[in-house]
């Protein structure tokens, strides 16, 4: 720019340097947030996985987590700002090194890393094991595997009330013989991730008769979650929290969330969740690390799932409350099913709770008095008696009560449990079927390949004629089988059997819509404009 000196003489003073070089500022973070944002659209239409086998600083950090699904190597640091410039900008030497920010052990328990490696050997391998899950294109379904396990075998590890590892349930276990005890999914086929983070829930993925499926499960132990010393804070301490098993805490319920938005964006997997959940953490603390929010992303996540999605409540499970609310299936009828174990149970409360609120102390009492023969009497006796009388007759009463009170008690805590019993719930049409453990695994395999082959062909005939309700579609599929509509094993093998049949009568379908659609068309044009178009189409 142009302007004068102190001396009045005319000078030109540099306002800003452009320079010849491109790529040396701004256009490069300009970069940067493109490469962001396209990576962003990536992980919302298609499958994305990075492996971090080395150092990540800034927008490399930023495009890891915006993929979402994350293998790190022990020593691949992800990083905003390197160490040294920290300790400069602090002052004084806090940072020794890049894990003490973004290595695995910071990385693993906040839920950026799904699965830690040793070496890019084990990377390789573990990233093949995921690939292994992944369909050919985000249209298709992830690839069948020959069952590797019996389809119709017992499951021989039962949950039990008292506290057990979920992982023996999914995958089964080697016992203190050496004997093997299976579990619900394929000998061998569950992996686990997000392992270290939101540790009440468990994630992974696993194979049923060789169908890949996307797993949720509880924990129902006591388990830890440690919150690491701030090295900048000389008054910052490690904590650990302890958080009770069958609980949604913050960081458990971001953790369902993420996981069943993983399941359905780019894998396009079936999901089962094992639900036994007792509730959320509401407490003060929980509530500011906002619980509520990541409990509503849930059913965000379920509400958009596009593929089959199985809720199962397995032996003495209980479901209760607000963690039955985000899992209803009424978030997202088209696709979610719900099934309960004749020995689980569901309902807004326990029964000590309801009991505390609908059948008191009080109600107890009027009960007693109602239903027992002696305190009947002592109550004809009670109204008959003189003033001097009736102090003994009511100590009697009174001692009659608390000999009472444990028993009627139990009993109605009994009575509530029938309540929340699987055969109610399958009255009142909350769940679609009562199942024994046993068998479930026999019974769902042919319940998620029936799904899977339904709603492929529903997608068919929606696509060859958009104009169809989804009730009509049903109606149609109906018609094209002769079986029960209801026997999963018997839809499944007609579909297959009548495969080119009912290709036929999709294609059928297709110029069926075409025709409506252009003589609907047609209708909206003047008789020489619609007598025009019909020539030049002879």
């Amino acid at each position: 720019t142009k302007t004068t000196d102190a001396d009045g003489n005319s000078v030109y003073a540099i306002d800003c340097i452009v320079g010849e070089n491109h790529g040396i500022g701004v256009e490069n973070l300009r970069g940067s947030g493109m490469i962001a944002g396209e990576t962003s659209r990536a992980y919302d239409e298609t499958f994305t996985l990075s492996f971090v086998t080395g150092r990540s600083v800034g927008i490399g950090a930023y495009l890891v987590r915006l993929g979402r699904r994350v293998i790190q190597m022990v020593d691949g640091p992800m990083l905003l700002t390197g160490y040294s410039a920290l300790n400069k900008l602090l002052g004084r030497e806090v940072y020794t090194s890049q894990d003490q920010l973004g290595g695995p052990q910071v990385m693993v328990p906040n839920g950026v890393t799904h699965q830690m490696v040793p070496n890019d050997q084990e990377g390789v391998n573990a990233m093949l094991d995921w690939l292994a899950f992944v369909p050919e294109n985000k249209f298709s379904a992830p690839s069948v595997l020959k069952p590797s396990d019996p389809v119709d075998r017992d499951i021989d590890f039962v949950p039990t009330k008292t506290a057990y590892d979920p992982r023996q349930m999914l995958a089964g276990y080697e016992d203190a013989d050496g004997k093997f005890v299976s579990g619900f999914f394929d000998k061998d086929s569950f992996k686990e991730y997000l392992a270290g983070w939101g540790k009440s829930v468990v994630v992974g993925r696993a194979r049923l008769g060789g169908v890949p499926m996307g797993v949720i499960s509880v924990e129902t132990r006591l388990s830890e979650r440690r919150i690491p010393a701030d090295p900048a804070n000389p008054e910052s301490r490690e904590a650990i929290e302890l958080q009770a098993g069958q609980v949604w805490f913050p960081d458990s319920a971001f953790k369902t969330a993420q996981a069943i938005e993983d399941f359905n964006r780019g894998e396009n997997l079936p999901l089962i969740i094992f639900a036994n959940w007792r509730g959320f953490s509401g407490g003060t603390r929980d509530m500011a690390n906002e619980v509520l929010k990541f409990g509503a992303m849930i059913v965000d996540a379920l509400r958009t799932y596009k593929h089959p999605v199985f809720v199962y409540l397995p032996p003495n499970s209980e479901l209760r409350g607000g963690a039955w609310v985000v899992i209803d299936p009424t978030i997202n009828e088209d696709m979610m099913e719900m099934y309960a174990d004749k020995e689980s149970r569901g309902g807004i409360l326990e029964p000590p709770g309801i009991c505390e609120v609908k059948f008191r102390k009080l109600d107890q009492i009027k009960t007693m008095h109602r239903l027992d023969e002696e305190l009947i009497q002592l109550d004809e006796q009670l109204a008959s008696a003189s003033a001097e009388e009736q102090g003994a007759i009511k100590a009697k009463i009174s001692a009659r009560e608390n000999t009472l009170l444990p028993l009627y008690l139990q009993i109605a805590h009994e009575f509530a449990d029938l309540h929340d019993r699987a055969g109610r719930m399958k009255a009142k049409g909350v769940i679609r079927d009562a199942l024994s453990w046993k068998r479930s695994r026999e019974y769902f395999y042919w319940r998620v390949n029936r799904r899977l082959a339904e709603l492929k062909l529903r997608k068919e005939m929606m696509a060859a004629d958009p104009n169809l309700t989804r009730d009509e579609v049903t109606a149609k599929m109906q018609e094209m089988v002769s079986c029960d509509w209801d026997d999963d094993k018997a839809v499944l093998q007609q579909l297959e059997a009548d495969n080119d049949k009912i290709a036929e009568k999709v294609t059928a379908l297709k110029v069926d819509g075409v025709a409506k659609k252009i003589e609907s068309s047609l209708d909206t044009l003047p008789a020489d404009a619609r007598a025009n178009i019909l020539e030049r189409l002879r």
